[in-house]
């Protein structure tokens, strides 16, 4: 993984864009030294939104197993949120 400053990587922003489409490479944009975000090819980010919606998926199969079928009202939830 590559890391670039904000400014390198504004002067040659197209560059960049080439380096993560066509070879996969991950660019760390830092600023100051510290890393503030990231340049990643389409099919990567494609990737990573596909593993979160299936990690969504499984938290949301694993809160209704230990729900087990107990319900509350609507108003007991408006209760409980001081709503």
């Amino acid at each position: 993984m590559t890391r670039m400053g904000v400014s390198d990587a504004r002067e040659h922003l197209g560059d960049v864009i080439d380096r993560a489409r066509y070879t996969q490479e991950r660019i760390v944009l830092t600023k100051r030294g510290r890393e503030v975000g990231a340049i990643i090819s389409i099919d990567d980010l494609k990737l990573l939104e596909m593993l979160e919606d299936q990690l969504d998926i499984k938290e949301a199969r694993l809160a209704l197993e230990e729900s087990q079928g107990e319900r509350v009202s609507y108003d007991e939830v408006r209760k409980k949120l001081g709503l």
